[in-house]
Protein backbone atom coordinates (compact mmCIF):
# COMPACT_ATOMS: atom_id res chain seq x y z
CA UNK A 1 0.00 0.00 0.00
CA UNK A 2 1.52 3.38 -1.21
CA UNK A 3 1.27 6.33 0.87
CA UNK A 4 -1.38 7.66 -1.89
CA UNK A 5 -3.94 5.06 -1.49
CA UNK A 6 -6.86 6.20 -0.01
CA UNK A 7 -8.58 3.39 2.92
CA UNK A 8 -11.37 1.88 2.20
CA UNK A 9 -12.90 2.68 5.19
CA UNK A 10 -12.25 6.43 4.98
CA UNK A 11 -14.48 6.27 1.71
CA UNK A 12 -17.34 4.60 3.37
CA UNK A 13 -16.67 7.09 5.79
CA UNK A 14 -16.77 9.64 4.02
CA UNK A 15 -19.88 9.18 2.18
CA UNK A 16 -21.76 8.36 5.65
CA UNK A 17 -20.77 11.22 7.04
CA UNK A 18 -22.09 13.30 3.80
CA UNK A 19 -25.14 11.49 3.79
CA UNK A 20 -26.14 12.23 7.67
CA UNK A 21 -24.96 15.73 7.00
CA UNK A 22 -27.76 16.03 4.11
CA UNK A 23 -30.04 14.89 6.23
CA UNK A 24 -29.60 17.18 9.32
CA UNK A 25 -29.23 20.02 6.55
CA UNK A 26 -33.02 18.92 5.21
CA UNK A 27 -34.39 18.44 9.10
CA UNK A 28 -32.86 22.30 9.75
CA UNK A 29 -34.28 23.82 6.26
CA UNK A 30 -38.15 21.95 6.56
CA UNK A 31 -38.04 22.72 10.03
CA UNK A 32 -37.26 26.51 9.21
CA UNK A 33 -39.65 26.79 6.39
CA UNK A 34 -42.55 25.10 7.90
CA UNK A 35 -42.42 27.61 10.70
CA UNK A 36 -41.03 31.12 9.09
CA UNK A 37 -43.97 33.15 10.77
CA UNK A 38 -43.31 31.41 14.15
CA UNK A 39 -39.67 32.07 14.01
CA UNK A 40 -39.53 35.83 13.31
CA UNK A 41 -40.71 36.88 16.25
CA UNK A 42 -38.49 34.36 18.02
CA UNK A 43 -35.34 35.13 15.53
CA UNK A 44 -34.45 38.36 14.09
CA UNK A 45 -33.17 36.40 10.82
CA UNK A 46 -35.34 33.20 9.93
CA UNK A 47 -33.55 33.31 6.72
CA UNK A 48 -30.36 32.63 8.23
CA UNK A 49 -31.75 28.71 9.15
CA UNK A 50 -32.64 28.49 5.49
CA UNK A 51 -29.35 29.65 4.07
CA UNK A 52 -27.91 27.23 6.53
CA UNK A 53 -30.04 24.10 5.90
CA UNK A 54 -29.53 24.33 2.40
CA UNK A 55 -25.52 24.98 2.73
CA UNK A 56 -25.28 22.11 5.07
CA UNK A 57 -27.09 19.85 2.03
CA UNK A 58 -24.57 21.32 -0.66
CA UNK A 59 -21.58 20.19 1.52
CA UNK A 60 -22.95 16.73 2.62
CA UNK A 61 -24.09 16.29 -1.55
CA UNK A 62 -20.23 16.98 -2.39
CA UNK A 63 -19.16 14.85 0.32
CA UNK A 64 -21.10 11.83 -0.88
CA UNK A 65 -19.87 13.00 -4.88
CA UNK A 66 -16.68 13.36 -4.44
CA UNK A 67 -14.62 10.60 -5.77
CA UNK A 68 -10.96 9.85 -4.77
CA UNK A 69 -7.89 9.33 -6.60
CA UNK A 70 -8.36 5.91 -7.33
CA UNK A 71 -11.67 5.51 -9.09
Amino acid sequence: MSSEEVPVGLRVGEKFFGLLIILIGFIVFYFAYTSVSSLSSIVPYPGLFLFVGALLMLVGLVLTLARSEEE
